[in-house]
């Protein structure tokens, strides 16, 4: 859309002379210059298709292509909005000289580590690891009545903001850190007590939370084998097979 809005100024048979492969051109350039690889080539190819398409009401669409437009800009200047608060956010990280440390958790960027530390407070005001997840809300617990034992679920309790930020560190930290990875791909796939990936992503972000706040509170950085007990893993891990 912004090939056919900035460049052509949303003339569609301007656009349509360009042919298809100028188009996915121009449109790989465009996402490369916002921080993108590579765009959906099936996406381009049906926004070229659709540039001739005589169905619709063909005088409404300027004013959609400029509404398109002003949302363009809108994300554009979130972007950058969002960029500088990352920035500001580790930028005070850097400061406390925490850092190193939040990073040596492979997996964990300054801007994930320093997400979840802004709705921690000090990891050392929990007196245990255990205590930080709970916080989160992340700590299992039973249901129990009489002589009653119900499914083992999350309590629901603690700071959801804080939880949000765990969630999402766990998406990065399964891509790169083969001790979360082998440790995922085994409450998945375990005979016993097999746990759906939902469920073992909690598991993850509980991890994650346990380890920052051993590695802030101690001032020693991450290491695996403390991390699996002294269980060696492979550097590369295939989270598809």
């Amino acid at each position: 859309m912004s090939v056919i809005l900035d460049r052509d100024g949303g003339d569609f048979a301007r656009t349509r002379r360009l042919g298809l492969a100028r188009l996915e051109t121009a449109v790989r350039r465009e996402i490369i210059k916002r921080g993108g690889q590579k765009p959906c080539l099936r996406i381009v190819r049906k926004l070229f298709a659709a540039l001739a398409d005589p169905t619709g009401v063909l005088a409404h669409r300027r004013g959609a292509l400029e509404r398109t437009q002003l949302l363009l800009e809108d994300w554009a200047d979130n972007q950058r909005r969002l960029a500088d608060t990352e920035a500001r956010m580790v930028a005070v990280l850097d400061e406390l000289e925490l850092t190193e440390l939040a990073t040596s958790i492979a997996g964990i960027s300054a801007v994930g580590a320093t997400a979840i530390l802004a709705e921690t407070g000090d990891p050392n005001r929990f007196l245990t690891a255990r205590a930080m997840v709970k916080h989160a809300g992340l700590a299992p617990r039973e249901k129990l009545s009489g002589t009653y034992t119900g499914r083992t679920k999350l309590t629901g309790q603690g700071r959801p903001r804080l939880r949000v930020a765990a969630w999402r560190a766990v998406w990065g930290a399964l891509q790169t850190n083969t001790v979360y990875a082998a440790r995922y791909r085994h409450l998945t796939t375990r005979e016993t007590n097999r746990l759906t990936p939902t469920q073992a992503q909690t598991v993850i972000a509980a991890a994650i939370l346990q380890h920052l706040h051993a590695v802030i509170t101690t001032g020693v950085a991450w290491d695996p084998l403390i991390a699996t007990h002294g269980t060696p893993h492979p550097k590369t891990t295939d989270l598809a097979a």
